[in-house]
């Protein structure tokens, strides 16, 4: 998986006013957790923007001003309810040893047999909760959607998990084709036509044009 770095400089004072006032500087209240002890530390606000304004999934390398360098992962953030600016961001400590739970984004790749006939394309689940050592996290999960016709579905049970373990039951549903008025004006046509190609087959077939009739005795 991969990383985006953030410099941060470590905080000794917790208070409301110290959280305040590094606020109004620009900078990032956050928390550390997982190890020893929570490590408090902050971070300008826009050294956050390519890990929170983002569909992926990252680690994270958190480069302390005290020299120490610690990975991590992004637990919970939290926004001002009428500005959106970042308020808080706690984050959780990895260890190479140590499974982690996260969530994965869904890439869903190819052109859908079903949507080609006029289904629709739903999209029931697009981040699926894994387990597994920070080595063997991915980028994402992708799904070929080529092979699904009109009611065919994609559940959890149907991927393969090599080196992690999907945090849902086997029946969760991720994608599924449904039908559409459009898809069943379809499949009448094609009946409509193969009756026709049937009856043509049937009939006589025309002279060809500048052919010569053959002669009436």
């Amino acid at each position: 998986m991969k990383s985006i770095t953030i410099n941060g400089s470590q905080r000794e004072s917790v208070g409301k006013k110290a959280t305040k006032a590094l606020r109004n500087a620009g900078q990032v209240p956050c928390v550390l957790y997982g190890g020893d002890k929570p490590v408090h530390f902050s971070a300008p606000e826009l050294a956050f923007s390519k890990l929170v304004y983002t569909p992926n999934a990252h680690t994270v390398v958190i480069e302390l001003d005290n020299g120490e360098t610690l990975n991590a992962v992004l637990q919970d953030i939290q926004f001002h309810p009428v500005t959106d600016r970042i308020l808080h961001i706690d984050f959780y400590q990895l260890f190479e040893d140590k499974e982690i739970a996260l969530n994965i984004p869904v890439q869903l790749v190819g052109n859908s047999k079903g949507v080609k006939n006029g289904g629709v394309l739903k999209r029931n689940n697009r981040k699926l909760r894994i387990k597994a050592l920070p080595v063997n996290l991915p980028d994402f999960i992708e799904i070929d959607i080529t092979p699904l016709k009109i009611g065919d579905k994609v559940a959890v049970g149907d991927l393969p998990s090599g080196d992690y373990t999907f945090l849902h039951n086997d029946n969760t549903v991720v994608c599924r084709v449904s039908t559409s008025r459009v898809a069943v004006e379809d499949e009448e046509d094609e009946e409509e036509l193969e009756e026709g190609a049937e009856a043509a087959e049937g009939a006589e077939a025309p002279a060809a044009e500048g052919a010569e009739a053959p002669a009436q005795e």
